[in-house]
């Protein structure tokens, strides 16, 4: 009785171990080695019954679990690629390797697949929100998209873009700089043209180490439909002024090249007020900004596959921005105007890039070789007229300024990488060349210490900058474990000249080099938990404007000048985040801790020609920290209702000297989100938004909290190849900068924007009606087809 007992037990621990096998695995593209996410594999026995199945992750790594010893058929689907099945015979748990999935060349019927909100993705050294068709983003530019971004923040009134609360970001589009400033940039890129946003926090060896705060990449949507297809945009947003806009994307795609042009322009008014009040005295200053625009970005392209191992992408991006002005500024004393100003600017900017790409893959398994050249220039000449009506024969405020203003960047990258087992090894070089000149003559004349005029603010600046780099990094998975370490050398050299009627030449030369090492490790809990840690040093390099003693005039009240002897500041940074993918959403919750040495702050002081007037420079401190928590989530309560919302809270050390005392401030600043989308048809859909951003603090202004809302609409039309869309923004007019001061003067003041706005806009898609699946690029970052950059 015992034997049949024993032998019953064995044969029902036997049955139970056959019944619950694991066959494991990981799934690329056969043509460029990348992971292919959301494959669906599906076991099947002999009888074609399907047993059980699973989906790949972001890795292209699946699990099956509770397969049955024996005979098993796999088969692997998934759109765009051709089915795949493999016959295998299950005897214990298995891991079947690598499978290789072909592109299904098949033209099929033209299939459209586009999110309605903005879903996130953890990698391992950055966070992937794809955009999606968030209706507060249409018709907007990719500034006003960031605002719906979580871990980013828009300052409503300079355009400047913050990452976790520090302005000190770098932005790049599709992993390449600009010569443009952040805001200049972004406003040239329509959010329909947006595809995702990466928030690299801590980059990786990869990537240069400028920007404290880490890196925004915006990666551009790319065509990838044969034939001659295209999608045209007219819009038009109306506030205090309107400003329409048209945008064409179009693509011809035949055989082994791929043809693209884009063209998006833009023009209008807008406006902005300021009131500064002193509260110590009867002092007012009124001042009105009228800024007029006409904008031109036009991108050609061509992406040729030379051989079925090797692509070649050349592209030009060329813009003309023509825009002009107009300042009046008022100042009252004791009631009395004693200062009536007028000015008038002209711009007329221009910028050129030219970009080659080429990438080499050594084999099916990842070795590839990629070389890439860009090269851009732009020139921003000005041309200026003051006129003061009081004192309308005075030097000092009725004269002429003529400005160019010329930037050259020169890039040379060299990437290499190596497969290894579960993981690989990357390697790089790069050289980067950036020339600034900066040329002013000017009529203008002041009165010195000896009371009598002089010339002043004559002025010539070259300001050249030249990096040469390497890096080196590991990447490996071990288990649930996925770790990334590396390390970035530069040397850093600067070579620059100021020429200025009152202080004559001063030259400035620096050589420095510097190494950054990184390290991030993701936790995979389970296949929808992600845990994260990461590390990196980064640096921030002195600008132009930041060092050179030219003496600028601001307002008759703020007069700006650099500090030759900045030196860079360095930040040390650490993260902990956690990410998991429910059924209906997905909720992210982070937090950080920098420290900065040498950190770079504002100097205030009173002029001392004019008690009235603040000298605004810039100067070293010791160090600063800050530190914060996020939290984001999205959620399907019902099939036709999204509801998103993130949460934000950041603490910052801010530092500077006034009057020659040092102060310190802690600014905390709070921000939250909330967004709301319905879907009331298969055409219609609706979007409520609000936004809360606290108050905010540094040494010399207090800037009071706003709140806004925003509401969509958008009506499928034309078989859905068509789009109509109305939003509003800001629909209350709630984002009207209130501030007060009491350094160096105790003072308040009010900023009235021409943010509230109605847009109405159509989108119609054209073309041969053919889709098929391309072949990914090599690097995330050279998403370039169908973009502007």
């Amino acid at each position: 009785m015992k034997r049949l007992l024993t032998f019953l037990l064995l044969l029902s621990s036997y049955f139970c171990i056959s019944q619950n096998l694991e066959l494991t695995g990981t799934i690329l593209d056969k043509k460029n080695n990348q992971p292919i996410p959301f494959v669906t594999v599906t076991c099947k026995n002999d009888s074609n019954k399907i047993l059980t199945g699973g989906i790949s992750d972001e890795k292209g790594a699946f699990t099956v679990k509770k397969l049955p010893k024996g005979k098993t058929t796999v088969t692997f689907q998934f759109i765009g690629y051709k089915t795949l099945d493999k016959k295998i015979d299950l005897t214990k748990n298995s891991h079947i390797g690598t499978i290789y999935l072909k592109e299904n060349t098949t033209e099929l019927d033209e299939v459209e697949v586009t999110a309605e909100t903005s879903i996130i993705l953890q990698k391992i050294d950055r966070k992937i929100i794809n955009v999606g068709n968030d209706l507060i983003a249409t018709g907007a530019t990719s500034l006003e998209m960031l605002e719906n971004i979580p871990s980013v923040d828009v300052n409503q009134l300079s355009g400047t873009v913050s990452l976790r609360g520090n302005e000190n970001v770098r932005v790049l589009v599709n992993g390449k700089p600009s010569n443009l400033n952040t805001t200049q940039l972004l406003k040239q890129i329509p959010s329909n043209s947006v595809k995702s946003v990466e928030i690299i926090t801590n980059p990786s060896a990869k990537h240069t180490p400028e920007g404290m705060s880490g890196i925004i990449n915006i990666i551009l949507k790319k065509n990838t439909t044969i034939g001659f297809n295209g999608n045209l945009t007219a819009g038009v947003k109306r506030s205090r002024n309107t400003r329409p806009d048209i945008a064409l994307n179009t693509n011809y795609k035949v055989g082994i090249t791929n043809f693209y042009l884009n063209y998006n322009t833009s023009w209008g008014d807008y406006e902005t007020f300021n009131n500064l009040e002193r509260l110590d005295k009867d002092l007012d200053q009124n001042i009105y900004f009228l800024n007029n625009s006409m904008n031109h970005n036009i991108k050609f392209g061509i992406d040729i596959d030379i051989t079925p191992k090797s692509i070649l992408s050349m592209y030009t991006f060329q813009n003309f921005d023509d825009n002009s002005l107009a300042t009046n500024t008022i100042v009252k004393e004791n009631n009395t105007v004693s200062f009536d100003n007028r000015s008038f600017s002209d711009y007329n900017q221009k910028d050129e890039t030219y970009n080659i790409d080429y990438v080499y893959n050594f084999d099916d398994k990842g070795q590839n070789l990629e070389i890439e050249l860009n090269h851009s220039i732009t020139r921003n000449p000005e041309k200026t007229r003051n006129k003061e009506l009081i004192n309308p024969n005075s030097k000092e405020y009725n004269y002429t300024n003529d400005i160019k203003d010329t930037r050259k960047l020169w890039l040379l990258n060299i990437d290499y990488v190596k497969p290894i087992t579960s993981g690989k090894l990357e390697f790089g070089v790069e050289f980067r060349k950036q020339d600034f000149y900066n040329l002013i003559l000017t009529n203008r004349e002041t009165v010195n210490e000896s009371n009598t005029l002089q010339p002043v603010g004559n002025t010539n600046l070259n300001y050249d900058r030249t990096i040469y780099s390497g890096y080196a990094n590991f990447n490996k998975e071990i288990n649930k474990f996925s770790i990334q370490a590396g390390i970035r050398v530069e040397q850093f050299n600067l070579d620059a000249l100021f020429k200025n009627t009152e202080q004559g030449n001063t030259a400035l030369k620096d050589a420095l080099f510097s190494w950054y090492p990184s390290a991030s490790v993701l936790y995979s809990v389970t296949e929808k938990d992600k845990l994260q840690f990461a590390y990196s040093r980064r640096v921030d390099r002195p600008s132009a404007y930041q060092v050179t003693p030219i003496q600028e005039w601001f307002s008759p009240l703020t007069i700006s000048r650099g500090n030759i002897n900045l030196t860079p500041q360095f930040t040390n940074s650490i993260e902990l985040s956690y990410t998991r993918n429910l059924t209906k959403g997905y909720i992210s919750f982070g937090s950080f801790y920098r420290r900065t040495s040498d950190k770079i702050g504002r100097l205030l002081q009173q002029d001392e020609q004019n008690p009235d007037r603040t000298i605004i420079s810039f100067t070293n401190y010791d160090y600063a920290d800050s530190y914060g928590i996020e939290l984001s989530a999205s959620f399907k309560p019902m099939k036709w209702w999204t509801l998103g919302t993130s949460f934000e809270t950041y603490i910052q050390d801010s530092q500077g000297i006034l009057n020659g005392n040092l102060e310190s401030i802690e600014n905390r600043l709070l921000k939250g989100r909330i967004s709301n989308s319905f879907k009331a048809s298969k055409k219609l859909s609706f979007q409520l938004s609000g936004t809360y951003r606290g108050k905010s603090e540094n040494i010399q202004y207090t800037v009071q909290p706003y709140t806004m809302i925003n509401a969509g609409a958008r009506l499928k039309v034309f078989n859905s190849k068509g789009t109509i869309t109305l939003r509003g923004i800001d629909i209350f007019n709630n984002v009207n900068l209130d501030y007060t001061s009491n350094n160096p003067f105790p003072q308040k003041g009010k900023y009235i924007l021409e943010n509230n706005s109605v847009y109405l806009g159509f989108s119609y898609h054209f073309g041969s009606g053919k889709n098929k699946s391309k072949g990914r690029k090599y690097r995330d970052s050279n998403e370039s087809e169908g973009g502007l950059f």
